[in-house]
């Protein structure tokens, strides 16, 4: 007997989603059934996004939203919710980085990475999770009471590396914020879970494995190899489905076993 896991009926919120591994996650939920909502300051390739999204037969909505500014937190969420109805999946992926050296960190750095990192992931999370908990308290309309909360965090909240330490800092916090509201919120039949991805082919880093330096890194890793993102696709649909009712405030590596 085959297993299938149907989004039908759910409202996915997508944050980062004009590139990388926003958009995959966009097509990945609407392939599984879900409307999908697409949130980027990126318009032009958020039309793009929908447009294959769209070809492919799926229901996708575009609304502009930048993370380190709380306003348009708050307004993007309200205008999906008018648009499309409540929102029953929030995938929490924008992310930036930079490189180098503990030392070599400008203040400048350092808030670019945590207000979008941290701040502003914990922001979009609060202004949907309030959304989720006055349906699930009766505060507000919607026939689905509950929601999932994905937080697409990373290998480096978990193992420091090289260069990269103010990003490894700002992606140990979304671990932590991820069992902060899980703790509170699962009683609401909330779940929120954090995806822990590994070095991921990406348009942004695709140059990069060429290079001698990308190569050097690739012989790194336990299988020789960088994932790609689709490998992710399985995990995140489990984890927005109502058959993951019990994992709540999980942190799952998806690293093929660099972490280790």
């Amino acid at each position: 007997m085959a297993y299938t896991i149907d989004l039908s009926g759910r409202v996915a919120f997508i944050t980062g989603a004009s590139s990388g591994l926003g958009a995959q996650f966009a097509k990945t939920l609407s392939r599984a059934g879900a409307a999908v909502v697409l949130a980027s300051r990126r318009v032009d390739k958020l039309k793009d996004l929908r447009a294959q999204i769209e070809g492919e037969g799926g229901d996708a909505h575009v609304t502009e939203l930048d993370v380190t500014d709380h306003d348009s937190i708050k307004s993007a969420v309200a205008h999906a919710e008018t648009e499309v109805g409540s929102i029953d999946i929030l995938i929490n992926n924008s992310g930036v980085s930079t490189t180098q050296r503990i030392q070599d960190v400008t203040e400048e750095d350092y808030d670019f990475m945590f207000n979008t990192n941290v701040k502003g992931a914990f922001f979009v999370a609060q202004e949907v999770g309030k959304r989720m908990l006055a349906r699930a308290q009766g505060s507000a309309p919607g026939t689905y009471t509950g929601g999932r909360i994905v937080n697409i965090a990373s290998m480096a909240g978990l193992r420091v590396l090289p260069q990269i330490g103010v990003y490894c800092m700002s992606k140990a916090a979304v671990v932590q914020m991820t069992k902060a509201m899980a703790l509170e919120w699962g009683k609401y039949g909330i779940n929120v879970n954090a995806i822990c991805p590994g070095y991921i082919d990406t348009e942004i880093n695709h140059q990069h494995w060429q290079t001698r330096q990308g190569q050097k890194l690739m012989e790194m890793l336990p299988r020789k190899r960088v994932g790609q993102a689709k490998d992710l696709d399985a995990l995140l649909v489990m984890l927005c489905a109502d058959q993951s009712h019990f994992i709540n405030g999980a942190v799952i590596s998806a690293d093929d076993g660099f972490g280790t």
